[in-house]
């Protein structure tokens, strides 16, 4: 079965890169956003089987869109990994209480990525 995944990223390399990564080495079908205010909308109107979300974006950070979409009935059990460059171990407990299914430190091998996240939301 094809995944639809949502990727919810400023910087617009990254974005192409996880995108190029997944439909090539996985064959999913990946959507992109810019800004946290453009992924929500799109997610709300691709009910995706995932979102990538990174953490630091300017306008909205990822914790305030990951709140956004938990507070959204049709969004709010869309499993969501976070993209980081920085994460501890208090902030993975942090998050699974949270409800976040998975992180991904950056930088990740693109080459592998479909499978960290099939570990995780495995």
């Amino acid at each position: 079965m094809t995944k639809r995944i949502v990727v919810i990223d400023d910087e617009a390399d990254l974005r192409t890169v996880i995108q190029a990564a997944l439909v090539k080495y996985a064959g999913w079908q990946v959507s992109t956003a810019a800004a946290a205010l453009e992924g929500l909308q799109l997610v709300q109107a691709q009910q995706p089987d995932l979102v990538l979300l990174d953490v630091s974006m300017p306008d909205m950070d990822g914790y305030q869109c990951f709140a956004q979409l938990r507070a959204e009935p049709s969004t709010a059990k869309i499993p969501v990994i976070l993209l980081t460059a920085r994460v501890l171990p208090r902030d993975r407990r942090q998050f699974a209480q949270m409800g976040i299914a998975g992180v991904i430190t950056k930088p990740f091998n693109p080459f592998t990525l479909w499978q960290q996240i099939e570990k995780i939301v495995s």
